[in-house]
């Protein structure tokens, strides 16, 4: 796919040389009611990986979703005003009723927000107070949390009333938790159904609040990510027009299916399990947490083409001598979420299918995901993060937000249609990130031979006497090592107190593997100033979030309190 480079009275600006038209629809139009979308009433798109017998097919899902919506009205007034205004939570694990409840809440003209299942009771209270939900849903597993973070953002005892749990089984249900702390009766009634309200006027969807998804919060505090139905549905039609292209053109034969292993608080889960695959018409298979000796086994039990999974994992398959022939059915590997080293790539790419070398895309929560992706019948072994999406533009600036030279570091600017509309009632967030209508990434990258390559957060990034030190950079090196499992470094103070220096936080294979053979290692391959002037710091595991994106406020933390134990 070519890229466009001009030069505009706007600065020089990147975009694909093709573009692709946008249905004026709402999301859950385009997948149940239009031809764009290939799934049949009959096709499975989703299945519990643990007993196939339990599945949903378009036509049940259709049924169930429209049956959720009206429980949804009648006892909690969702959209019963306005569209767009009640936020429903859920913290849920995995399971292939979840997306009934996603469709449901949207459905029902209300707001789909997602936590971690990991979330702690105060992070989950911080949460709802922030979007001011109206009801919180949760599992069994994810109960308990849920009633205390109700509890603890005031709601009343047991959660007053608006903590539901949603069923996992054969059947469909959703109960309230009563104020003894037993479970209601059920609130659906497959009898009443409301049907979704059609939205085709532009502005409309444009305006629309449909999902909102909180950041990872790796450097800072989550903030709420605003997304409409024009995000989703350009998230989905434009990388979903490619690949049907290059199906149609270069692998008719070709079976869509998937494996949700990965949150559903993440933009990954969202548009990769929910979304995505039922607009393919394809089937997705439900873990209800991620577990590596399952992964492996669900991967092979049911023959999966296509995952989208983030660098850990792809470093467990790499560096785990328990792989084998499991993943020997993908034909199409898609990395994201953080930079994966070429090394890595080439490394987990061998241990797949024939023919299936890993492409990396690079987006945000506020890009409703992908804004790069690698056309499907091109590969590239580069360390490229891919070509820009069709119908996005990009820029990259300096710190004094002038545009750079093709081939200079800088900081990526984008705008189109799946950039988000700001954050959920944070207007100093929105003056922070948006420079009129060009939304600032915060990610640092270079634009060369038509590729789009990450350098770092720009937050992350160390200075050491006037010159940048990329963490990933020297991440993926170390991990390219067969005696380091695992790696993260960050930026800490020098010992003149002027400069900042990079310390390296290592899960190593064994001892044999000291702190000085880790530094000489990195000395031979890298320049004077990327020295782990900082140390290495040997640990169990590296903090990373459900996302897979490295906690460095963790291992900051951490270096402070080494520091302090040192005076």
């Amino acid at each position: 796919m070519t890229t466009i480079v001009e030069n505009t009275s706007d600065g020089i600006i990147y975009r694909a040389a093709k573009t692709y038209p946008v249905p004026d629809i709402d999301i859950l139009t385009l997948l149940f009611d239009t031809p764009y979308s290939l799934a049949k009433p009959a096709t499975a798109i989703h299945i519990s990986a643990a007993d196939p017998t339990l599945k949903l097919t378009v036509s049940r899902a259709r049924h169930l979703t429209e049956a959720t919506s009206f429980a949804l009205r009648r006892h909690f007034s969702i959209g019963a005003h306005c569209a767009g205004q009640d936020i429903v939570s859920v913290i849920s694990t995995g399971h292939y009723l979840l997306p009934v409840l996603c469709y449901g809440i949207i459905g029902a003209g209300g707001v789909f927000s997602a936590a971690s299942a990991a979330s702690t009771t105060g992070e989950l209270s911080k949460q709802i107070q922030g979007a001011e939900s109206r009801v919180l849903c949760c599992v069994e597993g994810t109960r308990d949390v849920a009633v205390k973070a109700a509890e603890e953002a005031g709601w009343g005892v047991n959660g007053g009333g608006r903590v539901v749990v949603i069923g996992e089984g054969r059947e469909w249900s959703l109960r309230v938790v009563g104020l003894d702390g037993g479970l209601g009766k059920e609130l659906v009634d497959e009898e009443c159904r409301l049907q979704w309200e059609r939205v085709t006027d532009k502005k409309a969807l444009e305006e629309s609040l449909v999902v909102l998804i909180y950041s990872s919060g790796t450097t800072g505090l989550p903030k709420g990510v605003k997304l409409s139905h024009r995000n989703l549905v350009a998230e989905t039609v434009i990388p979903g027009s490619m690949f049907q292209s290059w199906i149609c053109n270069s692998n008719p034969s070709f079976q869509y299916r998937t494996l949700a292993h990965l949150p559903t608080a993440h933009i990954a889960g969202i548009q990769g399990y929910l979304i995505n695959p039922f607009y393919m018409g394809g089937s997705v298979y439900w873990m209800p947490r991620f577990s590596f000796p399952e992964f492996l086994a669900y991967c092979k039990k049911y023959s999966v083409t296509f995952f989208f999974t983030v660098p850990p994992i792809y470093l467990l398959i790499a560096k785990s001598d328990d792989v084998g022939e499991q993943l020997r059915s993908l034909q199409v590997a898609v990395s994201g979420a953080a930079p994966l080293g070429k090394e890595l790539q080439y490394a987990a790419s061998r241990k797949l299918g024939p023919g299936c070398f890993i492409s990396q895309t690079w987006g945000l929560s506020e890009t409703t995901g992908s804004a790069t992706v690698m056309p499907f019948e091109m590969t590239d072994d580069t360390g490229s993060v891919s070509p820009l999406i069709p119908n996005m533009l990009a820029r990259i600036v300096d710190d004094n937000g002038n545009d750079v030279e093709p081939g200079m570091p800088g900081e990526v600017l984008v705008k189109g249609p799946v950039v988000c509309k700001g954050y959920y009632k944070n207007e100093a967030a929105d003056k922070e990130a948006f420079v009129g209508d060009w939304f600032c990434t915060g990610d640092i990258a270079e634009f060369r031979n038509g590729l789009f390559y990450i350098v770092d957060r720009k937050k992350e990034l160390i200075k050491y006497k006037g010159l940048q030190v990329a963490p990933a950079e020297l991440e993926a090196l170390l991990l390219s090592h067969p005696g380091v499992l695992d790696a993260a470094v960050i930026g800490v103070e020098a010992d003149d107190r002027t400069n900042e220096v990079p310390r390296a936080y290592v899960v190593r294979k064994n001892e044999e593997i000291s702190e000085n053979w880790v530094k000489e290692w990195v000395k031979r391959k890298v320049a004077g100033h990327k020295q782990l002037r900082g140390g290495v710091v040997f640990v169990d595991v590296i903090p990373k979030s459900p996302a897979g994106k490295i906690l460095r406020k963790e291992l900051r933390v951490l270096a402070k309190r080494m520091e302090g134990a040192r005076l």
